[in-house]
């Protein structure tokens, strides 16, 4: 019955959860502003207090790997990697769009018995861009994780025979574009929490799906490009 320290900073969103045996033992989060350099080490504090454990008790601590922010993955895989140095523990990496995906599915599930329905969560990049992919209502992964500019046309030929739910801090400004279509339909406030990646984090545990602690980077999709300073007049 592992005990598993789960982090997710990928987006606004900075939160942490404690599990055992896939029950949620503790949980802190914050969303709305990028506060995780503040709060990470601190939340991580109150989950260990909320469940009276120690945090030496843990058997391995789970990141999101991403895709999102570039600042909130490294702070959440820098901080996963450290605490794994230090403790001699594994490290496990949950992907980021699939436990969001997992979230919904799982609330909706026996409201939802079509196989044709299909789950896109999306995390917001710059414009009309956004971080997706697509998920079956068995979590099979229908479209691996793309970036992707949104218009009228996107997944046209996806919805020809299918209806999709999006979701997620990307799929609000897709709304105006998307949502003449039919079979289009939104869900409003979600966003990423470690409350959601303890079932793929204890999968990962118990089929010993670890990564290496000295090499493993985010998953941060686009190549991170820095802007080049204006010369001064």
């Amino acid at each position: 019955m592992p005990l598993i320290l789960n982090l997710e900073t990928a987006t606004t969103a900075c939160s942490v959860s404690l599990s055992k045996d896939g029950e949620l033992l503790g949980l802190k989060e914050i969303n709305g502003d990028y506060s995780h350099a503040e709060n990470l080490t601190v939340f991580i504090e109150d989950v260990f207090k909320q469940a009276n454990l120690k945090l030496q008790d843990v058997d391995a601590i789970a990141v999101s790997q991403g895709p999102g922010s570039y600042t909130g993955l490294r702070i959440g895989v820098s901080t996963a990697k450290g605490l794994c140095y230090s403790l001699d523990k594994p490290l496990i990496a949950v992907d980021t769009l699939q436990h969001i995906a997992l979230s919904v599915i799982t609330n909706l599930k026996s409201q939802i018995l079509n196989l044709n329905t299909l789950f896109c969560p999306m995390l917001d990049a710059r414009r009309m861009e956004v971080y997706c992919a697509i998920y079956d209502i068995n979590i099979n992964c229908v479209m691996q994780t793309s970036a992707l500019i949104i218009d009228e046309n996107s997944f046209a030929d996806t919805l020809k025979e299918n209806t999709i739910y999006l979701f997620g801090d990307g799929a609000a400004k897709c709304r105006e574009v998307l949502s003449a279509n039919k079979n289009v339909f939104f869900m409003d406030d979600i966003f990423p929490s470690a409350k959601n990646m303890i079932t793929l984090s204890e999968k990962a545990y118990n089929n010993k799906q670890f990564e290496d602690v000295a090499y493993f980077e985010p998953f941060y999709l686009k190549d991170f490009l820095i802007g080049k300073k204006k010369a001064e007049k």
